[in-house]
């Protein structure tokens, strides 16, 4: 790492062309805020009082089956609604209270039967199965709506309001804000330099071997030089493809194994079920000229210095620009050094 990279500076993100001020001597501070309560308590692999166990009534009243692999099931409070299940709203263009009509459907994975499993704790084989379902969702969603969010919230320090391993998917007839940032800087980088940003920024990444985590023939995970959060990374396909519905099976294999990997290093990082939010962003659907996308995975863990003490984004933050305390460089290395069995097993 450059030794100017040790003082002040920004960063810029060309995913989403916004700057990001870093400043690692602040990490040298004194911590005596608001501390996480850190709770590995053992699980069991039953529970009954859980809504998400297999067998077990929802708060809805709807029952989930005995299933016994990943399971998705209709969102019993969902944040978008499909035609039919609201009364249409006023379209209002003014330029002051503009407002619109939306639609669109949620759901939630349960990505194991077993109450006590997270995704890096579960068998490569089984992280799998959650890749082919994320798949077949985006497949069949993304045939009536715009965008297809796939997402997974992890740990109470990211809102998550139930212990038993699950993700979600939105799918919308819209496009969001950070998706419509990363389609225009794609597609703007596609017309300026004539290749896709992401297989270039993976390719650099490689050759320079100063931000990557974990690699094998068909992905790589980064901390991406413009990272915001203190341990955040990019997973990356190293070939090109736009949709998770286009990775083939043996590309599938590489991806369940590199996660298992990486998961098992965030939680290794503090001997923790590392929180986190992440999310897939492909090519958005029913939509003609998408080129210039390329797959991606975005991790967002919001710890910092231990279990218990997290980065908050307030003040300056909220205000100005995002900021960090530590460069990518050191949290790569952090992570990089880090054994891939998990901690538990030890």
């Amino acid at each position: 790492m450059n030794a100017t990279q040790h003082n002040p500076h920004r960063r810029y993100n060309p995913l989403t062309g916004e700057w990001i001020l870093v400043s690692p001597h602040r990490a040298l501070r004194p911590w005596q805020g608001a501390k996480e309560t850190a709770s590995d308590e053992q699980k069991p692999e039953y529970d009954e009082k859980c809504y998400l166990c297999p067998s077990n009534e929802r708060i809805g009243g709807e029952n989930n089956p005995a299933y016994t692999g990943p399971y998705v099931f209709k969102n019993d409070f969902a944040a978008l609604l499909m035609p039919g299940e609201t009364t249409p709203s006023v379209v209002d263009a003014n330029a002051l209270f503009c407002q619109e009509e939306t639609y669109g459907e949620c759901r939630v994975i349960c990505f194991s039967p077993r109450h006590d499993l997270s995704l890096p704790e579960m068998e490569v084989s089984a992280i799998r199965e959650v890749i082919n379902l994320w798949a077949d969702q985006a497949a069949e969603l993304g045939e009536k709506y715009r965008w297809v969010q796939i997402f997974e919230n992890k740990g109470a320090a990211m809102g998550c309001s139930n212990p038993h391993p699950h993700g979600q998917i939105w799918a919308s007839d819209f496009l969001p804000n950070e998706a419509t940032k990363e389609d225009i800087n794609q597609a703007a980088y596609l017309k300026k330099h004539g290749s896709n940003l992401l297989l270039d920024y993976a390719k650099s990444e490689i050759e320079k071997n100063e931000r990557i985590v974990a690699i094998n023939d068909d992905w790589v995970v980064v901390v991406p030089y413009w990272a915001t959060w203190p341990f955040e990374t990019l997973l990356l396909p190293r070939f090109a493809v736009q949709s998770l519905t286009d990775v083939t099976d043996c590309q599938r294999d590489n991806l369940a194994d590199i996660m298992k990997r990486m998961l098992t290093r965030y939680d290794n990082l503090f001997e923790t079920s590392f929180p986190y939010s992440m999310g897939w962003h492909g090519a958005p659907s029913l939509s003609e000229n998408v080129e210039h996308w390329q797959l991606h995975a975005h991790f967002y863990p919001p710890l910092l210095r231990s279990a218990t003490v997290k980065k908050f984004m307030v003040g300056y933050e909220m205000l100005a620009d995002a900021q960090r305390d530590l460069t990518a460089e050191q949290a790569a290395t952090q992570l990089s050094a880090l054994s891939e069995i998990h901690y538990t097993k030890k």
